[in-house]
């Protein structure tokens, strides 16, 4: 399990990050005191979490991407499209169905029905 990754994002995005990432499954947590005015952390029923690191100019790679298994696959499409963000779907892999994402601040997002090797 990866325990965290950190994007860049720009503060302002703050409300639309964390609704985007409840749809995903995540919810916020609290970061260390000393982080807490430069990052906002989410984090998954199962440990994982994403750090927004707060900054100005913002990059997001254009081919990378955080990839997040959503056990209800198709509530958790419904729940993206609810808040304006329409996933793409790709070509099943490992027998499974998974779509693309664009964030807030334009980070790419891969939602998997199931990981590698339990599709």
């Amino acid at each position: 399990m990866i325990q965290h990754v950190s994007l860049e994002c720009r503060p302002e995005d703050a409300g639309d990050l964390l609704r985007f990432w409840r749809a995903l499954g995540f919810d916020e947590v609290e970061p260390p005191e000393a982080l807490r005015a430069r990052s906002t952390w989410v984090q998954a029923p199962g440990g994982s979490q994403v750090h927004f690191l707060w900054t100005a100019e913002p990059v997001a790679p254009p081919g990378g991407h955080t990839a997040v298994v959503a056990r209800d696959y198709d509530a958790t499409l419904a729940a993206l499209r609810g808040i304006g963000h329409e996933p793409e779907p790709r070509d099943e892999h490992w027998g499974a169905p998974r779509a693309f994402v664009r964030g807030p601040g334009g980070h790419l997002v891969e939602v998997m029905a199931a990981p590698p090797g339990e599709g």
